[in-house]
C-alpha cells in the first residue's frame, strides 16, 4: 500500500536503480517495509526508484472524532499505534549507525563467545585480517550478533546540583546534548586521574590549528578481492590495506572501515569525521560499484591520515596495523572501552594561553557557517552538474557522434553505387570519417572514468564534510549560550562569579577546538580541490588532443585526392 512522505535530505542517485529525492520534497513510497534501508516509490518528478529511508518521513493522518491532522513520523520507525504519538526529530544520516548491507551477519567474529557451540561442521569465515578462518555455524538462537553502538548521552542531570546551576537544554535531540559537551562546558565531567592521550592545539598565522602529527603517514588501499564464507553462502569483499610507515598489508572489509567510523563518531565530537562511501541496494558485487568504492574508500583514509588528531588515535592505528586475530579482538574491545569519548575528550585539548574575546570567536564561527552553506550549496550544484555530463558521455554524445558517424558512412555508400562516376580514394575517405567519429562516440563514453568520476568522488567526500558542520556548530553556540547565560546570573548574584569563569575557560576549549577544526577543513580544502581541478583540466586537455589526432589523421586522407 502507497504512501506519502516528506524528504528531509537531497539525495543525489548515482546508480540507474536509484532516483534523487531534494529535501522537502513529496515522495510516494510503494511499501512502507523497507529493502536493507531503501525505500521504493517515486519522486515529485515522476521517476520511479530506490531512495534511502532514513533520508524521509512517512506522512500519516489521524483522526480523533471532530479533529484531523497530519502528523509526520520517520520512516521505518512505527509501530501499529504511532500515529497516536508525536513525531519524533530524526538523527541526521552522518550521525546513525549506519547497517551493513552485504557485511552486517558475523560481528561475533570479531567476538569471544560465552556461548559454547556444538560445530560438526566447521565453515570459512573472516579473522580480524579479512581473510577466512575456521569458526563454526551457528544456529543457536542464544547466540546473538554484537549490536553496533550508539552516540550515548554522558550529561545525566543531578538531582543534587544546587539552586543556581545554569539551566540544561532538555531537547534530548539536541547535538550540544548529545554530544557531552553541555556536560563539560558545565564542569559535570569529572577530571580523570590519568590521561594517557593527549591532542595540542597551536596559534598559527591564522589562528588555532590543530599541532600537526609527528609522524606523519599515508595508506594505500588496494586489490579488492572477492571472497566467500560458510561453503559460499556468503560473499564479502576484502581489500589490502597498507600503510607506510609500517609497509605491511592488512586485510579489511567494508565491515571493518564501519566499525572505525563508528568509534571515531564516537570519540571527537568536534571533529568532522567524514562518511563513509555511501551503500547501494542492488548490485554490490559488480565491477564498476567495486572500482567506485575503492576509490572512495581511498580518498577516506586520504583525509583520515592528513587530519592531526584522527591520524593519531589508538583505535586508527589498531584498525591499520593489527593483523592478529586474537590482538584484533582484545584491541576492539579497548577501543569500544575508551572513556576519553565525548565530553571527556575535550580533556585531551591542550589550548594555547593566549587570549580570545568570545565575541570574536563566535564572528569567526558565524562567517565559517555562512561559508560552508554557501560551499554545501556550491558543491551541490556541481555534483548535480557533473552527474548529467555523465550521463550525456555514456549516452547523448555517443548517441550523437554514431548518428553523425552512420550519416558519413550513408554517403560513402551512396557515392559506391554509380561506379563509373565513383572515386575509391574519396569514397574510402568519407567512410574512414564516419568510422573516426563512431570512434570519438566511444571515447566519449569511455572519457567519464578518467576524470568526472575523480571528480564526483571528491565532492562527494566533501559532501559528507560539510554535513557534519551544522552540528559541531551548534556545540559552539550552545557554549556560548552557556557562558551568556551564567553571567547574567552572576550579575545577578545567583551564580558564584568562579563557577561562571569556570564555564567561560571551558567555552573557550570548545572554541579552540572549533576554530582548529575549521582551519584544518580550509587547510585541506585548498589542497584538495586544487589536485581535484588540476587532475581534471589535464585529462580533459589529453581526451580533445587525442580526438583532434583522430581528426588530423582522418582530414589528411583528403589531401592526396
Amino acid at each position: 500500500m502507497s504512501v506519502k512522505a516528506k524528504a528531509i535530505y537531497t539525495f543525489q542517485s548515482e546508480n540507474k536503480e536509484e532516483i534523487s529525492i531534494q529535501e522537502n520534497e513529496e515522495l510516494v513510497i510503494f511499501d512502507e517495509n523497507s529493502v536493507d534501508g531503501w525505500f521504493q516509490g517515486e519522486n515529485s518528478r515522476g521517476e520511479r526508484g530506490l531512495f534511502p529511508a532514513s533520508y524521509v518521513e512517512i506522512i500519516r493522518t489521524r483522526s480523533n472524532s471532530n479533529v484531523t491532522d497530519c502528523s509526520i513520523s520517520p520512516a521505518g520507525s512505527l509501530g501499529k499505534d504511532s500515529s497516536y504519538f508525536p513525531s519524533i526529530p530524526i538523527t541526521p544520516p552522518h550521525l546513525q549507525q549506519p547497517y551493513d548491507d552485504d557485511e552486517d551477519d558475523d560481528w561475533d567474529d570479531w567476538d569471544d563467545r560465552s556461548t559454547v557451540v556444538d560445530d560438526s561442521d566447521h565453515s570459512r569465515s573472516p579473522g580480524a585480517n579479512g581473510h577466512a578462518h575456521q569458526s563454526p555455524l551457528s544456529n543457536n538462537p542464544n547466540v546473538h550478533y554484537r549490536a553496533k553502538p550508539h552516540m550515548e548521552r554522558q550529561d545525566s542531570i543531578s538531582s543534587s546540583r544546587k539552586g543556581s546551576m545554569v539551566g540544561r537544554n532538555l531537547n534530548r535531540f539536541s547535538s550540544f546534548v548529545r554530544s557531552g559537551v553541555e556536560a563539560f562546558v558545565l564542569g559535570d565531567v569529572p577530571m580523570m586521574a590519568k590521561i594517557a592521550e593527549s591532542y595540542t592545539i597551536e596559534m598559527g598565522p591564522l589562528g588555532p590549528r590543530w599541532k600537526e602529527n609527528p609522524q606523519p603517514f599515508s595508506c594505500s588501499i588496494e586489490d579488492p578481492t572477492k571472497q566467500t564464507k560458510f561453503k559460499g553462502i556468503k560473499t564479502y569483499i576484502s581489500y589490502r590495506v597498507t600503510p607506510s610507515h609500517t609497509g605491511s598489508p592488512v586485510y579489511r572489509r567494508y565491515k571493518h572501515f564501519d566499525w572505525l567510523y563508528n568509534r571515531l563518531l564516537h570519540k571527537f565530537t568536534v571533529i568532522s569525521v567524514p562518511h563513509l562511501p555511501e551503500k547501494q541496494a542492488t548490485g554490490r558485487f559488480e565491477e564498476d560499484f567495486i572500482e567506485k568504492r575503492k576509490r572512495r574508500l581511498i580518498l577516506w583514509m586520504n583525509h583520515m591520515t592528513s587530519h592531526p588528531v584522527l591520524s593519531q588515535y589508538e583505535g586508527f592505528e589498531h584498525f591499520l596495523m593489527c593483523a592478529d586475530d586474537k590482538q584484533w579482538k582484545l584491541g576492539k574491545r579497548r577501543a569500544e572501552k575508551d572513556e576519553m569519548v565525548g565530553a571527556h575528550f575535550m580533556l585531551t585539548l591542550q589550548i594555547p594561553n593566549e587570549h580570545q574575546d568570545l565575541q570574536d570567536v563566535e564572528e569567526r564561527v558565524d562567517s565559517f557557517k555562512a561559508f560552508a552553506k554557501k560551499m554545501d550549496d556550491s558543491v551541490m550544484q556541481l555534483t548535480h552538474v557533473a552527474s548529467e555530463l555523465v550521463r550525456k558521455h555514456l549516452g547523448g554524445f555517443r548517441k550523437e557522434f554514431q548518428r553523425l558517424g552512420n550519416a558519413f558512412q550513408s554517403i560513402s555508400q551512396a557515392f559506391m553505387l554509380d561506379p563509373p562516376h565513383s572515386s575509391e580514394a574519396l569514397n574510402n575517405a568519407i567512410s574512414h570519417t564516419g568510422r573516426t567519429y563512431e570512434n570519438i562516440g566511444e571515447m566519449f563514453a569511455e572519457q567519464p572514468k578518467y576524470d568526472l568520476f575523480q571528480m564526483l568522488d571528491k565532492l562527494s567526500l566533501y559532501q559528507g564534510l560539510l554535513a557534519n558542520f551544522p552540528d559541531i556548530i551548534h556545540l559552539q553556540k550552545g557554549a556560548f549560550a552557556k557562558v551568556k547565560e551564567s553571567q547574567r546570573m552572576s550579575d545577578e548574584g545567583k551564580m558564584d562569579q568562579d563557577e561562571a569563569d569556570g564555564i567561560r575557560k571551558r567555552c573557550r576549549t570548545v572554541g579552540f577546538a572549533l576554530q582548529a577544526e575549521m582551519s584544518h577543513f580550509h587547510q585541506q580544502r585548498e589542497v584538495d580541490f586544487k589536485d581535484m581541478m588540476q587532475a581534471y583540466l589535464r585529462e580533459q586537455i589529453a581526451f580533445y588532443q587525442r580526438v583532434v589526432q583522430q581528426l588530423e589523421r582522418t582530414l589528411r586522407m583528403y589531401d592526396c585526392l
